[in-house]
């Protein structure tokens, strides 16, 4: 089962207390997942589609407590290419009043633009209302790979004010079109995690939480060992080319020909070609500290290049 499906359950489980937001999270359902149908003797039947059965029966649950009419579930089942079934939920209508109460028409009988404002009044209300727009149109990926949470509606102006009431709690919501549709996103994982308590998917939010630690452990040691290779790398380069510069020395003129101080440096590097700057310089005599070391490196290096024709002083 996918983190989306997941999460879903957990929220299609949630029982909402207050009436207030049972009627949020049911509108919220309606405009996302469905359609109006009008007989000809004027019956209102609301056709409400999903392919998950927790979303059946928590539509089904909230239109019985909410509006009180009539209800009926049709299972549809899909034999090609061993799809889901998909569930229908009817609600039967009495007329008008009842698409008023659930914010689907304004007073005039017109589809509302966007969310009616008498379903968002409460803080409750707008978190019911956007439970509701999740489950009916959201997704999300799983924590183990990108952050990414979506809503996706067909409704340019319900879309808007989707991303608007999502940015009330100050997520950074964004829309963006992909083919017909419109897309509400949320790609930080720290306002996903935001977006899921809210909703009330708290075993998601954990199970989330969980995946994102594992996530940035894994990347933090990758980080370092990539460190630590990059300098492992770096050591090795460094030591061949000192090796390089003390032997085309020591074949052109000797070691002799190098100031006491880089003569013992190169005799030591060459007796001892894979340790350390540190480890060098513990072993003079005096002792040396690793920065000291380097310098005598670097002066060596200079004397080889000079050597081979450009004119550094030592």
């Amino acid at each position: 089962m996918s983190f989306s499906a997941i999460t879903k359950e957990e929220l299609a489980r949630l029982s909402n207390q207050k009436a207030c937001c049972e009627l949020s999270e049911l509108a919220a359902l309606i405009r996302m997942d469905g359609t109006l149908q009008i007989s000809t003797n004027q019956q209102y039947t609301l056709n409400v589609m999903t392919e998950s059965a927790p979303v059946a029966r928590k539509i089904y649950r909230l239109a019985k407590d909410v509006l009180k009419r009539p209800l009926e579930i049709v299972v549809r089942r899909k034999l090609r290419l061993r799809k889901n079934n998909s569930y229908l939920v009817k609600i039967y209508l009495r007329g008008l009043e009842d698409l008023k109460n659930i914010g689907l028409v304004d007073e005039e009988g017109q589809i509302y633009p966007g969310i009616a404002p008498n379903l968002i009044k409460k803080r409750c209300d707008q978190k019911a209302y956007l439970r509701g727009a999740f489950l009916a149109g959201g997704s999300m990926n799983n924590p183990e790979g990108t952050y990414h949470l979506e809503i996706v509606s067909n409704d340019p102006e319900h879309a808007k004010a989707l991303c608007q009431l999502i940015n009330r709690f100050k997520l950074g919501a964004k829309v963006s079109m992909r083919k017909h549709w419109y897309v509400i996103y949320l790609k930080e994982s720290e306002h996903i995690v935001d977006f899921l308590g809210f909703m009330g998917a708290h075993h998601a939010l954990l199970e989330f939480e969980n995946a994102r630690v594992l996530k940035d452990v894994r990347n933090q040691v990758n980080r370092l060992v990539n460190c630590e290779t990059a300098n492992l790398d770096k050591i090795v380069d460094a030591a061949v080319r000192q090796l390089e510069n003390i032997q085309y020395i020591q074949e052109k003129t000797g070691l002799q020909a190098l100031p006491d101080t880089l003569r013992n440096m190169a005799e030591l590097r060459l007796q001892y070609p894979d340790a350390s700057l540190k480890e060098l310089g513990e072993m003079l005599r005096p002792k040396v500290g690793k920065s000291g070391v380097n310098h005598r490196m670097r002066k060596i290096d200079e004397f080889a290049e000079r050597m081979r024709g450009q004119r550094w002083e030592l």
